[in-house]
């Protein structure tokens, strides 16, 4: 006994098999994106910001030695709520604090050293690599 082939078995082989190749192009298709999207990512990398932080106190604008430096800012994500980072740094002898590589944007520093007044404002940073020199003040007298 042979059995016909109808051709409504034959339309549904052709439209599985077309389904199919939809599939595959539309997984090809992602592939190439997220490759090229790993080298978007590796692009971005390199207009990361390199910040150095001079930091001076009083009239004469000696270094200050052992300075907090906190650098706060927004870490954005495509998925989820956006990070907030806060790095705590220290100056060395010369009054220099070297913060890591960090994303140009909008950032909080925050510097804390005895003896002097609080120092704290808001920078909007793009350049690959920039210095920011602050100098601290002598706290006001209390009577």
């Amino acid at each position: 006994m042979k059995l016909k082939s109808s051709p409504v078995i034959n339309l549904a082989h052709m439209v599985s098999f077309l389904i199919l190749l939809v599939v595959l192009a539309a997984t090809a298709a992602n592939t190439q994106d997220k490759g090229a999207d790993t080298k978007a990512k590796a692009d971005t990398g390199s207009k990361d910001v390199r910040l150095t932080i001079v930091v001076t106190a009083g009239e004469d604008k000696k270094p200050v030695d052992g300075a907090s430096v906190y650098v706060r800012f927004v870490e954005e994500r495509k998925l989820g709520k956006d990070k907030k980072v806060e790095m705590n740094l220290k100056t060395n002898q010369s009054g220099v604090c070297h913060v890591p590589v960090l994303p140009p944007g909008k950032f909080a520093i925050q510097v804390i050293a005895e003896g002097w007044k609080t120092y704290g404002e808001y920078y909007d940073i793009n350049q690959a690599e920039q210095t920011i020199n602050i100098t601290l003040v002598r706290p006001p007298k209390w009577y």
